[in-house]
């Protein structure tokens, strides 16, 4: 399996036989620079945690290219297929869908989950955590955008993810010291990827806070946009 940060909450994760991209905020995100034919290519499904723009991404225009399956909260779901994901495969909080070669499980997330049209925040369902358990290959927990929370413990007991992608930018999620936090009291990851950062002025700028309140326990791993961690 291999895991290959795009950028800010994005990511592409191959499998054996599936290509999936999770919250594809592409060409709006400043750092984005890599060629967005190419990691989008070959996409068979596209994971949403939440409604934000800064999630859903190129997610319609990525969908109608490749034909890829969307899956996220009914809302989301619903919504995007109006714009033209018409590929959807809608789930909600505690609930999983086994796909080709891979089962997707939704968790809670404290966060929120919208889009603005008009001016107007228009509500798009929960926020969610993914929780990814392919055929071959550690699980992986995306956390999406999340504060701290006790339940992190059940997510563990239930999922047993070995990797842990944590947001950890601060103002909208948990800042470097609380993720850290929430991964040594709940979890027993093996490899952590840090995202939702660097990508505004808003958030924090680097991953540094929460490398060192980890303490090199569990392993840290801070890919630079468009490197693989290979599993």
């Amino acid at each position: 399996m291999k895991i290959i940060w795009l950028g800010h909450s994005a990511f592409r994760i191959e499998t054996r036989s599936s290509v999936i991209l999770v919250d594809p905020f592409l060409r709006g995100n400043p750092k984005f620079d890599l060629d967005f034919a190419a990691v989008t290519a070959g996409a068979t499904h596209i994971l949403l945690t939440h409604g934000h723009d800064d999630h859903v991404g190129d997610t319609v225009e990525i969908a109608k290219a490749t034909g890829a399956q969307l899956l996220s909260s009914f809302e989301v779901c619903v919504y995007l297929a109006g714009q033209g994901a018409s590929n959807i495969n809608p789930g909600n909080t505690g609930g999983t869908i086994a796909l080709d070669d891979f089962t997707v499980s939704f968790t809670p997330a404290f966060h929120s989950s919208s889009t603005i049209i008009d001016g107007k925040p228009i509500y798009l369902g929960n926020p969610m955590g993914i929780v990814i358990a392919p055929a071959a290959g550690p699980t992986v927990y995306h956390m999406g955008d999340t504060a701290i929370f006790s339940d992190m413990a059940l997510i563990n007991a239930l999922y047993r993810p070995k990797i842990g992608i944590v947001p950890v930018g601060d103002r909208f999620t948990m800042d470097g010291k609380l993720a850290a936090e929430a991964v040594h009291r709940f979890f027993d990851f093996e490899t952590v990827i840090p995202c939702h950062y660097g990508t505004f002025d808003a958030l924090a700028q680097d991953p540094g806070a929460f490398v060192a309140a980890l303490g090199g326990k569990p392993r840290a791993f801070v890919p630079a946009i468009g490197e693989a961690l290979e599993v």
